[in-house]
């Protein structure tokens, strides 16, 4: 079909679209509706007289203070036409009625300026919905983050409500218990990191000066006189105070930073208590948005997402656990430096998938290397035996009742979402990705199967 015979159909359904938009109201004579039948049927106080409605060519009936109703059309009187009761508004609703006259007829919705007004507004809304979530960005990352930890505690909470524990008791319960451990690594780790930390940064330089006194940095700088150009530079960037307030924003900056840091940490608590408290409820009010005919498959498939949503958050917390405690234990034995620093390092970035473990064992063999090359080759050693152990022993243990991501998914959802969102979108991209392939086995596939 050519463009012309495109324009001639679409013109040709606009105007029997406007034909059938300018139909009569109601059948009556002459092809128009009487404004009697309309009252009558619309005002249960209106009787129409024997005589009958008014002609087409008659004006309205005035309504006058005893209810009779007397019309006058063009230059003949009109009987009279109706009878209206005096109680209460319905003489009101009549005169209304009659003063501003009848509905029109709707607007054509295939009318190309209304196509195009509606379609402007929604521009408008979409881009004043950018802007929006643009300026709450940090309300709602806080949000998130205060969500999937309710959903990690949440099968914890679950379990003591099960045993017969309130909601509220078992919420408090879960929160002491977290406090109890925190308070046990400020105590225990903490002292420990801080100290070797310290000692870390001190120990930096001498590092440095052993890397560029190594025979192949001295073969570069022999070529390309590398070792003068580094040390001027970092001494430069070193002694340029614009250079350190720019990268620490000042002492102002760094202390801003930090109490907004400590206030979100609090504001995330707080509301994961909250949500945690109420989820039930919350729950409950979601659902009751969704339509009866759906709502028992909506609720399943959302129990079933959140239920993995936290049993995976739980999951990976308890591997990266595994593996800081199991790199401090080969540090300590094989005698690495900085083995509470480090073991909290591999602890953190384990929780990053995919690439968190393997970060982890690269910065370990880096400071074993300082110390002695002996040592980086049995942490070496130690962490690829450790990653075949996790894969196949340690993680379908504990991953078993969680998701199942295909690897490919897994990569691409991890680099997207840490692209998005850093750390955090890394950390919540695999429960997502694996929402989206429950909805997508769920209800795609048997809708289309169905078709």
């Amino acid at each position: 079909m050519s463009v012309l015979d495109r324009w001639r159909e679409f013109r040709r359904t606009q105007r029997e679209a406007l034909r059938a938009s300018n139909h009569p109201h109601r059948d009556a004579p002459n092809g128009s509706s009487s404004v009697t039948d309309v009252l009558a049927e619309v005002l249960p106080g209106l009787r129409p007289s024997s005589q009958g409605g008014q002609s087409p060519g008659e004006a309205p009936a005035a309504v006058d203070g005893a209810g009779q109703g007397a019309g006058q059309g063009t230059g003949t009187s009109a009987p009279a036409v109706e009878e209206l009761d005096t109680t209460g508004t319905e003489g009101a609703a009549a005169g209304a009625s009659t003063r501003y006259g009848m509905a029109g007829r709707p607007l054509n919705r295939q009318s190309p300026f209304y196509m195009g007004f509606v379609g402007a507004l929604g521009v408008l809304a979409a881009l004043l919905l950018w802007h929006t979530l643009g300026r709450l960005t940090t309300v709602l990352t806080i949000l998130v983050i205060s969500f999937f930890l309710t959903l990690t505690l949440n099968p914890v909470v679950e379990t003591l409500t099960r045993r017969g524990v309130k909601r509220g008791g078992a919420v408090a319960i879960v929160f002491a218990g977290l406090v109890v451990v925190f308070a046990l690594l400020g105590v225990v780790v903490v002292p420990p990191v801080i100290t070797q930390g310290g000692q870390l940064v001190a120990q930096a330089p001498d590092w440095l000066d052993q890397v560029l006194k190594s025979h192949w940095v001295q073969d570069l700088d022999q070529h390309y006189d590398l070792v003068d150009k580094i040390q001027s530079e970092f001494n430069k960037r070193i002694t340029d105070s614009g250079f350190l307030g720019s990268v620490f924003g000042g002492v102002l900056g760094v202390g801003a930073a930090v109490v907004t840091g400590i206030f979100q940490a609090f504001t995330v608590l707080v509301l994961t208590l909250f949500l945690l408290a109420s989820l039930p409820r919350v729950k409950q009010a979601a659902y009751a948005v969704v339509p009866a005919s759906r709502r028992p498959r909506v609720v399943s498939l959302s129990e079933e997402i959140m239920r993995r949503t936290g049993s995976y958050a739980i999951g990976q917390v308890a591997v990266a656990t595994v593996n800081a405690f199991c790199s401090w234990i080969m540090m300590t034995i094989v005698g690495i430096p900085y083995a509470a620093v480090l073991a909290v390092s591999v602890g953190f970035l384990g929780l990053v998938p995919m690439v968190g473990a393997t970060l982890g064992a690269s910065v370990v063999c880096l400071v074993a290397v300082f110390d002695e090359p002996r040592k980086m080759f049995i942490a070496l050693a130690y962490y690829v035996i450790y990653q075949q152990i996790e894969n196949y022993v340690v993680a379908p243990k504990v991953m078993q009742r969680t998701v199942s991501v295909p690897g490919a998914v897994t990569v691409v959802a991890a680099l997207a979402g840490g692209t998005l969102l850093g750390v955090l979108g890394a950390l919540l991209a695999i429960p997502v990705a694996a929402g989206l392939l429950l909805l997508y086995e769920e209800v795609l596939l048997p809708r289309q199967r169905r078709h």
